[in-house]
């Protein structure tokens, strides 16, 4: 006999549940250390960055410190996978599924509750390196090359894109429930197979229309994009507008929901 819930009350279930488990700390300490590791490189400079890049008193120098945490999104697609493969390795996704009959109420709760948490992890890690970019102006005695609001709003993009990329993990834990093959799968696409598109020269048109792409719309982080085209001697690859990236980064999120909520269905929990 199975007991159905409201989806208020299953996506509280999913937060609770996920309180009780160890992802919360861990997750919050990689936030912590991803937003000071953007505060150590605005510390350092852009300027001695090899290559040299624009310092901090420019606009793309900013820019391109902060873009570095789109970099780390790859820790919060990872624990929204390990949140939902665990759960098949350890068995437990069959208790889940008493209470919540229907695979794709209980996967949309997955869902609901990891956008939660991918969101206060984003708005950790822009919180450091925030506070981290402006204590490593005020040390270093140079004006920020962009304004205040501009800086929030930038971070403010980027807290979003880290919860997007939450939902991403929670889609391929669900459809790969094998917990290392998913992390894999993960870490190749994005540090391998995007960097390799780069690098073939009629395919990387592609680029901007990818994850990687849509977050450096979102970022303004060029720099990676920029110096393979460099390396290949071809042209810059040009990054489409950034309400445009959010829509095409909002497009994957939207369609790894959908995959994790249908596909899912005729698969059998024993």
């Amino acid at each position: 006999m199975t007991a159905s819930f409201s989806p208020r009350a299953l996506v509280s279930a999913e937060l609770r549940r996920l309180a009780a488990t160890r992802l919360p700390m861990w997750g919050s300490l990689a936030a912590l250390g991803s937003g000071g590791f953007v505060g150590l490189l605005a510390l350092v400079g852009p300027e001695n960055f090899d290559p040299p890049a624009p310092g901090l008193d420019t606009a793309p120098g900013v820019r391109m410190v902060l873009g570095l945490l789109g970099l780390c999104a790859f820790i919060p697609a990872l624990l929204g996978t390990t949140a939902v493969a665990s759960e098949y390795r350890h068995r437990t996704i069959t208790t889940t599924a008493l209470f919540a009959p229907r695979r794709w109420t209980m996967l949309a709760a997955k869902l609901a509750a990891y956008a939660i948490a991918g969101l206060a992890y984003g708005l950790i890690a822009v919180t450091v390196a925030g506070a981290a970019l402006f204590g490593a102006a005020a040390v270093k005695g140079v004006v920020l090359g962009l304004p205040t609001a501009t800086v929030l709003a930038l971070l403010s993009r980027i807290a979003v894109t880290m919860a997007v990329y939450t939902l991403v993990g929670v889609a391929v834990g669900a459809l790969i429930p094998n917990q290392v093959a998913a992390a894999a799968i993960l870490g190749a696409y994005f540090y391998m197979i995007e960097t390799a598109l780069l690098l073939i020269p009629g395919v990387k048109e592609l680029y901007p229309f990818l994850p990687g792409g849509a977050t450096a719309a979102l970022t303004g982080f060029t720099f990676l994009a920029d110096a393979l085209a460099e390396q290949t001697g071809g042209g810059a690859t040009s990054l489409l507008s950034a309400p445009l990236g959010a829509t095409v980064l909002l497009g994957y999120a939207v369609v790894a929901a959908v995959i994790a909520v249908v596909v899912p269905l005729r698969r059998d929990i024993t």
